[in-house]
């Protein structure tokens, strides 16, 4: 069966408006993915499609999207929108740690700030003409930035099948998880549609399901050194032509110390020659991959298997595939080639490991943790008579193999093996070991099969050698008598650990070394400075558990001292006492007899000092909600009241006025208190405030003008009334207000409201403080604007009353006889 040549890589693509969309999804099913029109995928049916509604990420905000992949699934597809428009410039001069992106991690969730040098893994090349092209997306955790469309193929021949995580980022870092006093920043939303597609058979694979696996079936037989299981394609000899390939298949259900993949009866016929030929000068390229689909071009071991067999040490478990390809060196024309595959497979029994099966393995027992609380927690424990335990932790010495590496060599190994369920994928495995003397022990740790000097996941040598640049592996308090390190966000499976120690004969002191391997919610129990959350992923399948840190730390164990204690005093301090400045516009309210507003600076500043001085963790008298609340919205009110002071009305309108307002202001405070745009609201609420209290001042006022109606039939003595009405009421104006005291208020008032933009969640102490002290400053100086209402009022009176007095006088002198006889 000729195979189809394809040029499919991991394709990302990303647009800036909806034209561009229609162009680029043409382009991925016409050019970049090198489909013919009619290569339809056949054999093939939908296994699982789910839809994503619209998810808003606020600042700093995450979510994981689990994928399940069977073994006969055949693509996977991942469509998202959002609403996030960033170009490469303007991603390349972006702070990397506030850039939404997008990552993705086989087997558990992915995690690009767990270590320090995380942004490493941040790619940001493929972006070019509003496109995205990802590379190697399974041989490493990798980011890249989230665009306005992204649209991810990946196929059998790509990535392996079981669990994938998707993670969506808006900003990463140690200040991810750090509690925050305020949370403002850009934020964007996102949906979309993960859909699978899988083959009807399982003999049939590839990307369009048209590749025909050849399944190996294994006969066990007993050696000296173990099980020997010899694998072949039912017995049958295999016949392909040149530039064709031949797929197979096997499944690899435990542990194995060795696969040996090798030929026989290499025969080949071709037209120029009569009858067949010596296969000698035949190349068989061999192509091994654990989990997807093998080519010249991905795999994991190679070889010419028709002059020398391939040999893996160690495999994984799971399924392998191998593609037999010929070649020659010779030209030829139609060449057929035949020959018989044969696979041996070394088994160690249950209790022993190594090429000679002269090393100790064991077999780990789960054994959960009493907490109903938690999720999933355990702890590990050698299944053997050798040792018993009734804690978490094992003696060691007594496990120890004897037989050394070599004969001249005092090294061994002893492996433990545990199987971690895939539930516990949101959790990280603790290794620990302790002894009275110097620890001459090192650990190497191995997903899928048995971990060697040159092939393990994560090691520990010493301080100095160990993973602990590994984006996953983190280490603590190690020293010469202690070993203690996590391996983050496990995947589920098989996981293999390996102790490569002395033997007895090279090992002549006698210590006592205990060893513990658990699996725990969040590493090192949030460094006691934050709390462990578990959460569900968004399709709902599992659980994943990070840590909430207080306002000081942050990091995924909140190990990570973002505020040192020195600056925590001072921003409390800060935060607390600069609410004293609500002494200034109460003291005034309280000397102008202006009780109500007397009560909402008093209740006002009282009511912050509390909520900050719970918010900073030295004390709190109510909840932290009820707080907030109360804080946010007496300040409104405060700052509305002091518009409304500033209008000469009576008491019942300026009752009706605050009881609108409160009801206005607890809207605000009760939904998103801290956006920046509620600055503009309660100004804006203010103001309003005061143009209605100006009005009802006006309308007072001018129904006490009572004009005759000669006058109003008189223009020349209309237009006068009217010049003089607004002469009195620009002096009127002019006499109301202190201006030095109105020009200093709106100076302060502009104070705040530039504190209130510039707060961040780094500066958000400081500018706060700021804000209070402008905010109360400024309504202080408002206040004092105000000239006296009763002087002012006074002085009103009498000029109406000397113009009213001098228009009647007026009248009468008109309406009187001459020769002062009364009509």
């Amino acid at each position: 069966m000729e195979k189809k040549t394809t040029n499919y890589s991991i394709l990302g693509c990303l647009y800036s408006n909806q034209f561009y969309y229609y162009i680029c999804v043409g382009s991925l099913v016409i050019s970049c993915c090198s489909y013919e029109i009619n290569a339809v995928p056949y054999d093939s049916f939908t296994l699982s499609s789910f839809t994503y509604g619209r998810t808003v990420l606020k600042p700093y905000d995450w979510r994981y999207i689990r994928v399940d992949l069977p073994t006969w699934f055949s693509s996977m597809t991942v469509s998202l929108e959002s609403n996030v428009d960033l170009d490469k410039n303007s991603i390349m001069t972006a702070d990397k740690s506030d850039l939404p992106m997008i990552c993705a991690r086989e087997g558990s969730p992915p995690l690009p700030d767990t270590y320090n040098t995380s942004f490493t893994g941040l790619v940001l090349d493929p972006i070019s003409n509003e496109s995205l092209a990802i590379e190697g997306l399974q041989f490493a955790e990798k980011c890249y930035p989230m665009q306005k469309n992204v649209l991810i193929r990946l196929t059998n021949e790509q990535i392996s099948p079981g669990v994938w995580y998707f993670g969506l980022f808006n900003g990463i870092g140690s200040t991810r998880t750090q509690s925050k006093m305020i949370n403002r920043g850009s934020g964007y939303s996102f949906s979309g549609n993960v859909s699978v597609e899988g083959c009807l058979s399982p003999s049939i694979s590839g990307q369009f399901c048209n590749q025909t696996i050849d399944h190996l079936s294994c006969v066990d037989q007993n050696s000296t050194n173990g099980i020997i299981a010899s694998c072949r394609n039912d017995g049958e000899r295999s016949c392909i032509h040149r530039n064709e390939s031949k797929l197979y298949s096997l499944n690899l259900l435990g542990v194995s110390e060795e696969i040996i993949i090798s030929t026989t009866n290499v025969i080949f016929n071709r037209t120029q020659s009569n009858g067949a030929s010596d296969g000698s000068r035949i190349i068989l390229m061999c192509y091994a991959r654990h989990g997807a689909i093998s080519s010249s071009s991905a795999h994991d071991y190679s070889g010419d298997i028709n002059s020398t067999p391939l040999v893996i040490r160690s495999p994984k478990v799971g399924r392998w595939y191998i593609t037999v390809l010929p070649l020659s060196n010779e030209t030829v024309g139609n060449m057929t080639v035949c020959y018989s595959l044969e696979w041996k497979l070394l088994h160690c029994p249950i209790d022993k490991a190594g090429l000679n099966c002269t090393w100790e393995r064991y077999m780990l027992q789960t054994i959960l943790r009493k907490n109903p609380a938690v999720p999933f927690e355990s702890y590990y424990l050698p299944v053997t008579d050798k040792v018993s335990s009734n804690s978490a932790n094992f003696l060691l010495e007594p496990l120890l193999s004897n037989s050394s590496l070599a004969q001249n060599q005092h090294l061994a190994w002893t492996y433990f093996v545990a199987d971690i369920p895939l539930g516990a994928a949101g959790g990280s495995i603790h290794i620990r070991m302790n002894s009275d003397t110097k620890i001459n022990h090192e650990i190497y740790a191995s997903y899928g099969g048995l971990p060697f000097e040159d092939k393990w996941d994560y090691f520990y040598a010493n301080s100095t050698s160990n993973s602990n640049g590994s984006m996953f592996f983190k280490l603590y308090d190690s020293d010469e008598k202690t070993i203690s390190f996590y391996i983050v966000y496990v995947r589920g499976g098989t996981w293999s650990f390996g102790v490569k120690h002395l033997t007895s004969v090279g090992n002549a002191s006698k210590s006592q070394t205990t060893m513990s391997i658990s699996i725990e919610r969040c590493p090192r129990r949030c460094s006691s400075h934050g709390t462990c959350q578990n959460v569900v992923e968004m399709s709902g399948l599992s659980l994943y558990s990070y840590c909430s840190c207080d306002r000081n730390h942050g990091g995924f164990d909140c190990s990570a001292e973002i505020v040192s204690h020195r600056g925590h005093v001072w921003q409390s301090v800060s935060l607390i006492a600069s609410n004293a400045a609500f002494v200034f516009p109460a003291y005034w309210a309280l000397r102008q007899k202006a009780f109500a507003e007397w009560v909402l600076y008093t209740s006002s500043g009282i009511s912050s000092g509390l909520y900050h001085a719970c918010d900073v963790g030295t004390w709190c008298a109510l909840s932290f909600r009820v707080l907030q609340f109360m804080d946010f919205w007496l300040s409104f009110m405060a700052v509305v009241s002091t518009f409304v002071y500033l209008a000469d009305i009576d008491e019942g309108s300026k009752r009706t006025i605050h009881t609108v307002v409160a009801i206005l202001t607890a809207l605000m405070a009760e939904n998103g208190a801290t956006r920046s745009s509620n600055i503009v609201l309660v100004i804006a609420i203010g103001a309003i405030g005061l143009f209605v209290g100006f009005l009802i001042e006006f309308c007072r006022h001018y129904r006490r003008f009572s004009f005759s109606a000669e006058l109003f039939l008189n223009l020349i003595h209309r237009w006068q009334t009217i010049k003089q009405w607004c002469r009195n009421l620009i002096k009127t104006v002019l006499k109301r207000f202190r201006w030095f005291f109105v020009l200093a208020g709106f100076v302060a008032l502009a104070m705040a409201a530039i504190s209130w933009n510039l707060e961040s969640t780094n500066s958000y102490w400081f500018w706060h403080s700021m804000w209070h002290v402008s905010i109360y400053i400024s309504s202080f100086l408002f206040l004092c604007s105000k000239v006296n209402a009763l002087n002012c009022a006074n002085g009103e009176a009498r000029n109406t009353n000397y113009e009213l007095t001098r228009q009647d006088s007026l009248s009468r002198s008109q309406g009187q006889p001459e020769n002062g006889q009364v009509r």
